[in-house]
């Protein structure tokens, strides 16, 4: 979900060379597309939600993203096995001020259908932060002359 909202409020933003991808970081899930009830509550918000894939995260794709943005601590810390490099590693609800810190989205997977709703609140809440984040980091990547 959350790459689907944050390529939408990138777009908003007016934001351009920005890629969002999505990847978990068990294998247990792979190649499954979006569970329905996360796909439901993107329709119904106006997210893009068809052509999703579960995949797997790679140490390649840690190491060359510029940030990498997980739900949950545990993710924190499976991504950190993976590429030890926590400067580039974030909570989600970092970005959001209102979060607890260390919080984490709440995972609707095991839930009721009403759950994919209040990820999808934690999710947008977080994306003024997160781009403001992302701009910072392609400001600094302009003025660096290396």
């Amino acid at each position: 979900m959350a790459e689907r909202v944050a390529e939408r409020a990138a777009a908003d933003a007016g934001m351009t060379g920005v890629e969002f991808s999505s990847a978990g970081t068990i294998s247990e899930e792979y190649d499954d597309p979006m569970d329905r009830r996360a796909a439901a509550v993107l329709e119904k918000y106006g997210y893009r939600h068809a052509g999703h894939r579960a995949r797997r995260v790679t140490a390649a794709e840690i190491e060359s993203a510029d940030l990498v943005v997980a739900m949950e601590n545990v993710h924190v810390r499976r991504v950190l096995e993976l590429a030890p490099d926590p400067s580039k590693v974030r909570l989600l609800t970092a970005f959001d001020p209102a979060a607890l810190p260390g919080s984490g989205v709440p995972d609707p997977w095991f839930g009721s259908d009403a759950g994919f709703y209040d990820t999808l609140t934690a999710i947008e809440a977080a994306m003024p932060g997160l781009l403001d984040h992302i701009r910072t980091l392609q400001n600094a990547e302009l003025s660096d002359p290396s």
